[in-house]
C-alpha cells in the first residue's frame, strides 16, 4: 500500500480512530440478493492508518457472472474458486468488531449481508462509512466523485480498474486523504449505524399486481384481478403456498387491513386479531379458508394498469398549489402551468460561489440563503471545501465552526453584504473551484439529459440535526395515486419490487432516491420524493435541506436547490421526476405540511393502519 511522501498523515482526532475494515465486491449484477459477489478484497487498518490484514479471492456464484466486458471474470476462471461459504468464517473475522469502508458502502454491504444470509449467518458489522458520502460532505476540487477521480486528487495510483484487489488498495489512499480533509473541516464523519440483521433473505422477486383494485365483491359475487385481500390466523394450505395461488390469480396480497382492502381471510373470525377488528371496523368483507379457496377457482379478469394508463389522455397541470387539510387530505404538487426556468446564473454577480449561513432566526437564515441564490450562489448546509463565502447573522458568531472558518481564511460577512456583493471570484478552500450545478430555485424546473439511466435524487441537511430525518418516494400515475403499496419506497421497503427504485441511506444525515426512468412502466407519470420528521419537531430544527440530482454514481451533480420550509412543517415534498413527452424532467418542489408521513401516504393512496 505505498503512497506518495506527499500524501496526509493519518488523523488524530478522537472521534476519526477506528479500526478499519476497506471492502470491494466485483458482482453479476446490480441487485443484492438476486445477483452474487464474483470477487472480494478486504484490507484491514488500525486506527493509526496501519495496514493490520489483507484478504482476496475470486468466489463461484454459482450462477451467471454477467457483464463479463466490466470485471473481466468468464465463467472459467471462476470455475475453481472457492463459493462464499467457504470463506465466509475468515471473511467474518476480518470484518468483526471494524467499521467497513467503502465506496458507495450500501452497495458493498447488502451484497455482502445477502451472502452471509446465503450461509444461514449475517454480516458481522455494526458500523459503515461511505467515502462516496465523505467527500459529498468534504467538496473537494474535483470534476465528479469517482474512485478514479478521488485517486487521483488524493495522490493514489490505480492500476487496474474493477479489480477488487487493486481497487479496495485505491480506497486505502482515498481513506487517508478524505479522513484529513475531513479533520481540516471539522466535519463529523458520516458513520452509519448497522446493526447486525438476521432478516436479509435470498432475492425472492415479488412481482407488483398488474391489476388496479375494482374495490370489494358484492354478496356472494366473484373475486376480482386487483383486489387487495389479506389473511389472518391458520391456515389449512401453507400460508405461502396460499399467498402465491393468490398473487398467480392475479389478486393483490396485503399484510394489513385499511378501508381499501377487498376481503379478509380467517378461520377464526371471532379472534381478537388486529387485522380482524380493522375490518370490522372498516366493514371489509371475512371469508374463511374453504370460501376463499373456492372463490380462488374463478376469479374474474380485472383492468390493468398500464392498459388503464394508455387510454387515458395525459393530465393537465394545474397552475396552483392547495394546502392539504382534515386527517386525510388530498396531497397536491406544486406545479407550473408553463414550463419553469432554472435561475440562469451564469451572468450574476455571485456565479460559481458556495454560500454558508450561520446564525439569525429560521426565517433569516431562509431568506439570506434564497437572496444569496437569486445573486447566483448556492447556498451551502455544511462547511465543505467548495464554501467561498460566510454570512454571519446575529447569534452565528457562536457557532462551533467559526474556529475552522477563520482558520481556512474563508471570506465573512454580515447580512449587508449581500446588497452589494464583490463579483471577484472568492478564494474557496478547495482553490476556487467554480460550482457547475444548475441552481434550482423553488418551483424551478429542467429537462434531464439522459433520461435513459438511473438518476439519483439526494437530499443532505445540517450535521448538528438532532431529530431524524425520513426519505420517501411515491411512484404515482396520472391521477397523482399510487397503483399498489408497492410504490411507496420509504426505509421498511426501500426498493419496489422490480427495482426500478431505491431508497439509499448514505450517512446520518444524507439519504437518496434513485429511478431507473428508461425501466418505469408507463402507467407511473410521476416519482414525488419527500422529507418527513420523526416525532414532535419541525423543519426549523432541521433547517434547509439541499439536494442534488445526478446521473450515474459519483457523478457530478447536474443541479442542485437548497429548500427551506417554514417552523411548523413536519413533511416536506422535496421535488418530483416526472414525464414529459418522450423524456423526464425534474421540478424542485419544496412544499411542506403540518401532519406526518401517514396522512401524506395516504393522500398518494398507500394503505396505512391506524
Amino acid at each position: 500500500m505505498a503512497l506518495p511522501a506527499s500524501s496526509p498523515k493519518w488523523p488524530v482526532l478522537p472521534d476519526y480512530s477506528h479500526d478499519w475494515a476497506l471492502v470491494d465486491v466485483e458482482t453479476s449484477g446490480l441487485r443484492p440478493g438476486r445477483d452474487r459477489v464474483l470477487s472480494l478484497a478486504i484490507l484491514t487498518l488500525d486506527a493509526h492508518g496501519n495496514r493490520t490484514g489483507e484478504f482476496s479471492t475470486l468466489l463461484n456464484p454459482g450462477c451467471d457472472p454477467g457483464p463479463v466486458h466490466i470485471h473481466g471474470l468468464t465463467p472459467a476462471r471462476l470455475a475453481g474458486a472457492p463459493t462464499f461459504g467457504d470463506v465466509a468464517p475468515q471473511v467474518g473475522a476480518l470484518l468483526g468488531s471494524r467499521v467497513l469502508v467503502a465506496h458507495n458502502a450500501q452497495f458493498d454491504y447488502d451484497f455482502l449481508a445477502h451472502e452471509f444470509a446465503h450461509v444461514r449467518s449475517w454480516v458481522p458489522v455494526s458500523r459503515r462509512l461511505c467515502t462516496l458520502a465523505l467527500n459529498r460532505l468534504v467538496g473537494p476540487a474535483t470534476p465528479d466523485l469517482k474512485l478514479g477521480t478521488l485517486a487521483v486528487h488524493y495522490g493514489v495510483r490505480q492500476e487496474k480498474a474493477h479489480d477488487a484487489q487493486d481497487d479496495v488498495r485505491v480506497l486505502s489512499g482515498i481513506l487517508r486523504g478524505s479522513l484529513g480533509a475531513a479533520e481540516r473541516l471539522g466535519l463529523s464523519l458520516p458513520l452509519l449505524a448497522c446493526p447486525p440483521r438476521q432478516d436479509y433473505k435470498p432475492y425472492v422477486p415479488k412481482t407488483p399486481c398488474a391489476y388496479r383494485n375494482p374495490g370489494r365483491p358484492e354478496s356472494g359475487g366473484a373475486l376480482v384481478q386487483g383486489m387487495k385481500v389479506a389473511i389472518t390466523g391458520d391456515t389449512h394450505v401453507a400460508r405461502e403456498e396460499l399467498v402465491a395461488r393468490s398473487v398467480a390469480a392475479g389478486l393483490n396480497m396485503m399484510t394489513s387491513v385499511s378501508g381499501q382492502t377487498s376481503v379478509v381471510v380467517t378461520n377464526d373470525p371471532g379472534a381478537a386479531s388486529g387485522k380482524l377488528r380493522r375490518a370490522a371496523d372498516e366493514g371489509v368483507p371475512v371469508v374463511d379458508e374453504s370460501t376463499y379457496l373456492r372463490l380462488l377457482e374463478s376469479v374474474q379478469p380485472g383492468r390493468a394498469k398500464g392498459a388503464a394508463r394508455q387510454r387515458r389522455a395525459p393530465k393537465t397541470p394545474a397552475s396552483t398549489t392547495t394546502a392539504p387539510s382534515g386527517p386525510t387530505p388530498h396531497v397536491p404538487v406544486q406545479r407550473t402551468a408553463t414550463p419553469a426556468a432554472s435561475t440562469g446564473t451564469a451572468d450574476l454577480p455571485l456565479a460559481g460561489r458556495r454560500v454558508l449561513v450561520l446564525g439569525g432566526t429560521h426565517d433569516e437564515a431562509a431568506g439570506t440563503r434564497a437572496r444569496a441564490v437569486a445573486l447566483g450562489a448556492s447556498a451551502a448546509v455544511n462547511l465543505s471545501a467548495g464554501v467561498s463565502d460566510v454570512v454571519v447573522l446575529p447569534g452565528g458568531e457562536a457557532d462551533r465552526r467559526m474556529g475552522r472558518i477563520t482558520s481556512l481564511g474563508l471570506r465573512v460577512h454580515d447580512a449587508d453584504w449581500l446588497l452589494a456583493p464583490t463579483s471577484a471570484p472568492a478564494q474557496s478552500t478547495a482553490g476556487n473551484q467554480p460550482d457547475t450545478a444548475e441552481l434550482l430555485v423553488r418551483g424551478a424546473v429542467i429537462d434531464l439529459p439522459d433520461a435513459g439511466t438511473a438518476w439519483t435524487v439526494a437530499a443532505a441537511w445540517r450535521q448538528q440535526t438532532a431529530c431524524d430525518v425520513d426519505v420517501v418516494a411515491f411512484a404515482v400515475d396520472a391521477q397523482e395515486l399510487v397503483a399498489g403499496d408497492e410504490d411507496f419506497v420509504f426505509y421498511g421497503a426501500p426498493e419496489h419490487p422490480d427495482g426500478t427504485v431505491r431508497l439509499a441511506t448514505d450517512g446520518p444525515t444524507e439519504q437518496a432516491v434513485t429511478a431507473d426512468l428508461e425501466r418505469l412502466p408507463l402507467e407511473i407519470h410521476r416519482i414525488v420524493i419527500a422529507a418527513a420528521i420523526d416525532g414532535a419537531a419541525t423543519f426549523s430544527d432541521v433547517g434547509a435541506i439541499e439536494i442534488t440530482a445526478t446521473c450515474g454514481i459519483g457523478a457530478a451533480p447536474t443541479a442542485r436547490a437548497t429548500l427551506d420550509a417554514a417552523t411548523s412543517e413536519r413533511t416536506m415534498i422535496l421535488a418530483e421526476l416526472y414525464r414529459r413527452g418522450a423524456g423526464w424532467r425534474l421540478r424542485a418542489v419544496g412544499q411542506g405540511y403540518d401532519h406526518g408521513l401517514a396522512p401524506l401516504a395516504r393522500g398518494y393512496g398507500v394503505d396505512v393502519a391506524g
